[in-house]
């Protein structure tokens, strides 16, 4: 609520509607974790798969010191043995959060991708909005709110 405001109950939108199946996803999909677990045995049987994806990601990770040691972090997971089922909810959420940084990284604007990268790799921040102190919050905010700025 706190983010979204009265947008998650007024029935004016589409959100009330995906707020109240959200639940079902988890039942029709499965829990995270057996999602976790589908997406490895995925990657065992097509192991190239992976391969790729970090072909993708290196790129960008080598544009920020936090990122490359994520993404290192990342391939050492991958490689850590037969009990990588026991991490696969982390690995796979790693997976998400590395990509999305990649992605701001080379296709969004600076302030923002170094922001995402500090707060999720660096000093990881528990609280939504929750920003490390060098960040540069008003370049931000500029480009969010770019007629006060």
């Amino acid at each position: 609520m706190e983010c979204l405001g009265g947008n998650g109950v007024v029935e004016t939108s589409v959100m009330p509607r995906l707020y109240r199946e959200a639940p079902i996803n988890a039942i029709w999909e499965g829990s995270g974790n057996v999602q976790a677990l589908d997406v490895l045995r995925a990657l065992a049987k097509e192991p190239e798969v992976l391969e790729r994806w970090f072909a993708e990601i290196d790129p960008a990770a080598a544009q920020s010191a936090v990122l490359k040691r994520a993404v290192d972090q990342l391939k050492a997971g991958f490689s850590g043995g037969k009990d990588i089922e026991y991490g696969a909810r982390g690995l796979v959420e790693e997976l998400g959060l590395c990509f999305q940084a990649a992605t701001l990284l080379q296709n969004g604007d600076p302030a923002v991708a170094e922001g995402f990268i500090a707060s999720r790799f660096g000093a990881r921040q528990a609280l939504y909005g929750g920003l490390p102190e060098n960040v540069d919050i008003a370049a931000i905010l500029a480009r969010a709110l770019p007629e006060q700025y």
